[in-house]
C-alpha cells in the first residue's frame, strides 16, 4: 500500500506554557477593563486604571509600588493589546523553550518593572505639561524583543510580512525608532521612554547574566597559565640538576 509521509505546517513559533498564560489573563483583564469603560464611560467605570494605571505621583509619594507590576495588564485599545500579545508570543515563545518558564518569566517581570522605574524617573525629573497614566505591557515586550536579537541575531524576521531582515538588525532599528521618537513626539500618548526601558534593562541583565560565567572562564585560563609556569619551573631545575628533562613512565 501506499504511504504518504504526514507534513505539518505552522505560521510562527508553539505557543509555551508561561506565554500561553500571559496572554490569557492579560486579554481578560482587558475584556474585564477596557470593554465596560467605552460602554459605560469613565464617569462610572474608571477605577482599574485609577488604582492600577502607572503615574509617576502615585509611586513616588504615595507609594503605590504594585503599579509599577498591574500597569502591564492594562491596555488602552484593540491594536494596543493585538500588537503586544502577538509580539508576545512571536518573540517570547522561543525564549522561553530556550531559558524555561521560570527564567523567562523573571525577565518578562524585570523588563516590565524597569520600563516602569525608568518612566516614573524621568516623569519626575522632567514633569510633562499634561500628567498621563502609562498603561501596557510594551516595555516588557520591546525587552523580549532585544533578548530575541541578542539570542537569535541572525533569524530572518519578516517586516511587513514580507521583507525579511536580520533579527540583530530590527532591534537596531526599533531602539533607534524609538530612541528618536522619545524626543520628537512628546505628548504623542505613547511612552517611548518606558519601551526603551525594557530594552535597558534587558540589556543589562543578559550581560551581567553571562559575566560570573566569563570570570570563571578567565579564572581557570589563570589558573592552567599559572600550573603551566609551576611546571617549566620544575623541568628546568631538574635539568640544571643532571635529572631528567621530560616525564618517563
Amino acid at each position: 500500500m501506499p504511504r504518504y509521509r504526514q507534513v505539518a505546517y505552522s505560521f510562527g513559533p508553539p505557543l509555551t506554557r508561561m506565554v500561553k498564560w500571559l496572554i490569557l489573563v492579560t486579554s481578560a483583564i482587558f475584556v474585564l477593563t477596557y470593554i465596560p469603560l467605552q460602554v459605560l464611560g469613565p464617569d462610572y467605570f474608571a477605577y482599574p486604571f485609577v488604582w492600577f494605571a502607572l503615574r509617576s505621583s502615585d509611586v513616588l509619594h504615595r507609594f503605590y509600588l504594585w503599579e509599577l507590576v498591574t500597569y502591564l495588564f492594562l491596555h488602552g485599545g484593540w491594536f494596543h493589546i493585538i500588537f503586544n500579545m502577538f509580539a508576545l508570543w512571536m518573540f517570547g515563545s522561543d525564549l522561553e523553550v530556550l531559558w524555561g518558564g521560570r527564567r523567562f518569566l523573571f525577565y518578562y517581570f524585570l523588563t516590565g518593572v524597569g520600563a516602569g522605574i525608568l518612566d516614573v524617573t524621568l516623569s519626575a525629573l522632567f514633569p510633562p505639561a499634561i500628567p498621563t497614566a502609562t498603561i501596557g505591557c510594551s516595555g516588557a515586550v520591546y525587552g523580549l524583543l532585544l533578548a530575541y536579537g541578542m539570542t537569535f541575531p541572525d533569524r530572518p524576521i519578516y517586516l511587513y510580512m514580507i521583507i525579511p531582515i536580520k533579527a540583530k538588525w530590527f532591534v537596531a532599528i526599533m531602539g533607534t525608532i524609538e530612541f528618536v521618537s522619545s524626543f520628537s513626539t512628546p505628548g504623542s500618548g505613547v511612552s517611548h521612554v518606558a519601551h526603551l526601558g525594557g530594552m535597558l534593562f534587558g540589556f543589562l541583565y543578559l550581560r551581567g547574566s553571562s559575566l560570573p560565567y566569563r570570570w570563571q572562564l578567565r579564572f581557570h585560563d589563570w589558573r592552567r597559565a599559572r600550573l603551566r609556569r609551576k611546571f617549566d619551573v620544575y623541568t628546568r631545575n631538574q635539568e640544571r640538576k643532571g635529572g631528567p628533562g621530560r616525564w618517563v613512565n
